[in-house]
């Protein structure tokens, strides 16, 4: 491996979870604090460029190995939040929130599948 594919995966992680907090933070301000609206919809528009980008520009060869790197493995992958969605989870349930933690762990995958899905789609 070459250094430099570290160094563009390093740079789109970083733009990726800074994304990621500015969204988690502007939808618990605007939506509610009490459902993570700001990890599903990380997860969904991650899942969503990911499909896109590979099924569209990848797969096709329209783009270069260092781009895929910095869009699919390095922002997606810092933009994508599970870990965040465990957690939150976690405490929903923890805190006696177990509808919301079951529409979180079903929205999660759901969404996250089909935002997958219509990157595929629309790049076909």
């Amino acid at each position: 491996m070459k250094l430099i594919s570290f160094i563009y995966v390093f740079i789109g992680a970083g733009f990726g979870g800074s994304f990621r907090y500015f969204l988690s933070n502007f939808l618990a301000e605007k939506i509610s604090v009490l459902f993570p609206y700001g990890t599903l919809a990380a997860n969904f528009i991650g899942s969503l460029i990911i499909g896109l980008f590979i099924f569209n520009f990848a797969e096709k060869e329209l783009v270069s190995n260092n781009l895929r790197l910095l869009i699919a493995i390095g922002f997606c992958g810092g933009l994508t939040t599970f870990s965040s969605f465990s957690i939150e989870t976690l405490n929903l349930f923890r805190d006696s929130q177990y509808l919301l933690g079951f529409v979180n762990i079903a929205l999660n995958l759901l969404l996250s599948f089909i935002g997958v899905l219509l990157g595929f789609l629309i790049a076909k």
